[in-house]
């Protein structure tokens, strides 16, 4: 494989490494220690070798009425069995892991915002893998490679943040304050907003070879039309992280109380 091509797939880190850099900035003021920020990201980074092994698997053992033998959905049900048995349970779930087994029983996860964060963090470590690894195996020319980088940059990214940070946020409510659908729901539902948003991915090609030709309208390769639906559905996403993130910034504030609001936590020097 030439070096350029596998460096050309290594500037698809960035995207992941910015949000990661963004959610840092939106909980300056009391940042998480760096230590459990990496392990949290370098754990959604593994997670992924062990979700595409068991994806491969779920491909092999299943029937071809749900999956194609060249693994490229053909039909709206094959479509729909790839979204969420194959990308969206399993990739969710590994994110959901790589919070609890690297942050959740630290001390330091003591806030409202902290499910967000690291929950974002693993979501973007897994992206991040994602991201380089599609870069290096799809594109055939320079054209789709920029395609893609867009597409994965603007939708991918923000979608795998938001949909851990919400998972993330519903379980550190649960935990202090003994309300709302918990880990589990926040889980159930960062695989439906997943789901959904995959399907329409995987049914547009399905969509085009039955006559639908407008779908594939674009600019410069990166087909706006089909991702429409997509953009919409992380655009939506990332309204709600924003009215969470306001909401958990409140309570954290009121539960420490007056004077606190730009405490530092005490691990964090430690953990840098």
């Amino acid at each position: 494989m030439p070096l350029a091509q596998i460096q050309l797939a290594l500037v698809g880190a960035l995207p992941a490494v910015a949000a990661m850099w963004l959610f840092d900035w939106l909980d300056a003021k009391r940042p998480e220690p760096r230590g459990t920020l990496r392990r949290v990201a370098l754990a959604g980074a593994l997670s992924a070798i062990p979700v595409v092994a068991l994806g491969e698997l779920v491909k092999w053992l299943a029937p071809t009425a749900l999956v194609a033998p060249s693994g490229a959905p053909v039909s709206y049900v094959q479509a729909l069995f790839m979204a969420f048995v194959v990308a969206a349970i399993p990739e969710e779930t590994a994110k959901m892991l790589s919070m609890l087994l690297f942050a959740w029983r630290r001390p330091e996860f003591d806030e409202r915002m902290d499910g967000i964060v690291y929950g974002a963090r693993a979501g973007l470590g897994f992206a991040l893998v994602e991201n380089v690894a599609y870069l290096l195996l799809l594109p055939d020319s320079l054209a789709e490679y920029v395609a893609l980088f867009i597409g994965r940059a603007v939708l991918a990214v923000p979608a795998h943040a938001t949909w851990g940070a919400v998972m993330g946020y519903f379980a550190a409510v649960r935990r202090f304050d003994h309300r709302g659908p918990g880990l589990l729901g926040g889980w159930a539902l960062a695989i439906v907003l997943h789901g959904v948003y995959d399907t329409w991915l995987f049914s547009a090609p399905v969509a085009i070879a039955d006559g639908a030709t407008w779908l594939s309208l674009g600019v410069a390769g990166v087909p706006v039309v089909a991702y429409s639906v997509p953009a919409v559905i992380v655009a939506g996403g990332a309204l709600l992280l924003w009215s969470l993130m306001r909401r958990a910034l409140r309570d954290d504030d009121h539960a420490l109380g007056p004077g606190h609001g730009h405490a530092r936590h005490p691990q964090t020097v430690r953990g840098r």
